[in-house]
C-alpha cells in the first residue's frame, strides 16, 4: 500500500483551505496569519517562499509580489489535529540589522495592536511603521 499524500494528511476546511500561522525563526515573532488551498501550500513546499491564498481576491498570493517583502520558509509543522499550520520564516525585504516588514501597513508584525486600559479598554498601535505603505506599494 503506498503511503498517503502529505497534502492529503490535512484536515481542510469546506472550502478547501487551513490557517498558517508565520512565525520568524531568528525572533520568535508571529508576524502574520493566512490561509492556504492545497495549491498554495503546494507552491510553498516548491519554492521555498510563502504563497498563501488571498480570499479577497480569491487568487493565489506569492508574499511580497509586490512589496519585494517575500518569506523565506525554513519548516513547515501541522498541529496536532492536522488543521493549522505553522511556518518557520525569514522576513526579507529590509535593510540588514532592521525587521522585515511582514504587514501591508508597513510594520514587522500585524499583530501590532494591544487591548490597553485607559478611559476604557482600547486597542493601540504599539509598534511602529517601518516603511510608509505608499512607498511599498505603488
Amino acid at each position: 500500500m503506498r503511503p498517503m499524500n502529505w497534502l492529503d494528511q490535512i484536515k481542510w476546511d469546506a472550502d478547501g483551505l487551513v490557517p498558517v500561522i508565520a512565525q520568524e525563526q531568528s525572533s520568535g515573532d508571529v508576524v502574520m496569519f493566512a490561509w492556504m488551498n492545497r495549491a498554495a501550500l503546494a507552491r510553498t513546499q516548491e519554492l521555498g517562499e510563502a504563497v498563501y491564498w488571498s480570499r479577497s481576491r480569491a487568487k493565489l498570493w506569492h508574499k511580497g509580489e509586490e512589496s519585494g517583502h517575500t518569506q523565506t520558509v525554513h519548516e513547515m509543522r501541522l498541529d496536532c489535529d492536522n488543521d493549522v499550520l505553522l511556518l518557520k520564516i525569514t522576513q526579507n525585504g529590509q535593510s540588514p540589522g532592521t525587521p522585515g516588514i511582514a504587514c501591508h501597513t508597513g510594520r514587522h508584525s500585524c499583530f501590532y495592536q494591544r487591548l490597553e486600559q485607559g478611559d476604557g479598554l482600547d486597542w493601540q498601535a504599539v509598534e511602529p511603521v517601518l516603511k510608509d505603505p505608499g512607498q511599498i506599494y505603488k
